[in-house]
């Protein structure tokens, strides 16, 4: 479930995943599955964030890769998952979020003014 990872002169060769176990690789595309249809989650909102610009079984390989690492670092430490929320991506950087919604409804038609909530 690890992407290719041939890269010469800075340039990526390989876009397919390794071969790795027959059995392992179905069962976690269909865990990453239902994790994206899970309602406000870390893992469903990877999946939507990746399935628009790369494509829906890309997206699934990736939340599989994501769910074996969290596996992986649930057994080496011995902590309990708890997820990150559905919101994570849109806290990791407010300022960028705003800029693209403010474009995308002047791309609209609409006049757009900011205002703190401090000063509202």
């Amino acid at each position: 479930m690890c992407p290719g990872n041939e890269e010469s002169a800075g340039k990526r060769r390989r876009r397919r995943i390794t071969p790795g176990n027959p059995w392992l690789k179905p069962t976690l595309a269909q865990a990453a599955w239902a994790a994206s249809h899970t309602k406000n989650s870390y893992l469903a909102s990877q999946y939507r964030r990746l399935a628009g610009h790369r494509g829906r079984k890309r997206a699934l390989i990736a939340v599989g890769h994501s769910i074996l690492v969290i596996f992986y670092h649930m057994l080496k430490t011995g902590t309990s998952y708890t997820d990150l929320g559905g919101d994570f991506f849109d806290r990791l950087q407010p300022e960028r979020l705003t800029r693209y919604y403010v474009k995308r409804l002047e791309r609209l038609g609409h006049k757009v003014t900011l205002e703190s909530r401090a000063a509202a």
